[in-house]
């Protein structure tokens, strides 16, 4: 197959927190002598594209802010693409409602002045969170949206909790599953990614990451060659458990040579 771009994860698969995994610069380097377009796709909502290239700037990596999507850029585009002149109540953090702010979307300081209801990930995230989403979601015509399901984010000291521990207390306690997520694996943040790469036929875009339920699936969904790699989330267990299947599984994006060709 002749490959025209690639879809790459960050953390776990090119970085773990701040911390460069190993062999990761020779996997881009390769994407790049191949001369494959290339796009950083992130679940980390709160993050925007000029934050992530100061990060990868730092751990050694040269990338522009124009070659990431976020699942914050994701959702605020989405918010405003569907639910334009709505109000947002958010259960998040402060840098994501900032987004939200600064692409003209309101965001609620009371529950009950909320059109649609937004759950992220939220390191404050309390009792009377909860009892918030009890209110809003009690009106079933509130849409329930998420940002993106990630259960646990891998740092450099560890997983710790993500937005989809967060989104599922809330689906819990409400007794409603969320409607929409905006990040990966979503169909919204697919389109999003293949627009920003010139818009290539999805079987000539490749997805490199190390999660199944959300860099493997949506190449799946999208139509795209799916790459899993072993440096993140998806060990052998998860791999054999799991009914998602990518098409290449490497332990490292420093073998993406053998897809490439």
């Amino acid at each position: 197959m002749d490959y025209q771009a690639a879809i790459i994860d960050v953390d776990g698969t090119i970085v773990r927190g701040d911390t460069p995994i190993d062999g990761a610069d020779r996997g881009l380097s390769a994407i790049d002598g191949a001369g494959l377009d290339r796009l950083f796709v992130s679940n980390n909502p709160t993050k925007r594209p000029p934050a992530y290239e100061r990060r990868l700037t730092s751990a050694g990596f040269d990338v522009d802010a124009a070659e990431v999507i976020t699942a914050g850029t994701a959702t605020t585009s989405y918010l405003d693409e569907e639910y334009h002149g709505d109000t947002v109540y958010l259960v998040g953090e402060a840098e994501l409602a900032e987004q939200f702010t600064d692409a003209g979307i309101t965001v609620a300081n009371h529950p009950t002045d909320a059109d649609v209801f937004v759950a992220s990930i939220d390191f404050a995230f309390s009792y009377d969170d909860m009892q918030q989403g009890l209110r809003v979601l009690a009106d079933p015509e509130v849409p329930f949206i998420g940002t993106d399901p990630d259960i646990v984010i891998p740092t450099d000291t560890g997983n710790i909790p993500g937005s989809g521990a967060i989104i599922g207390a809330i689906e819990t306690v409400t007794e409603r599953s969320v409607d929409v997520i905006c990040g990966k694996p979503s169909t919204h943040v697919a389109s999003m990614a293949l627009d920003r790469l010139g818009d290539p036929a999805p079987e000539r875009c490749l997805v490199i990451g190390d999660r199944l339920d959300t860099d493997i699936l949506l190449g799946d969904r999208a139509g795209m060659t799916t790459v899993l790699v072993q440096t993140g989330i998806t060990d052998d267990r998860r791999l054999a458990d799991s009914p998602i299947e990518p098409d290449y599984v490497l332990d490292s994006i420093s073998e993406i040579d053998c897809v490439l060709g």
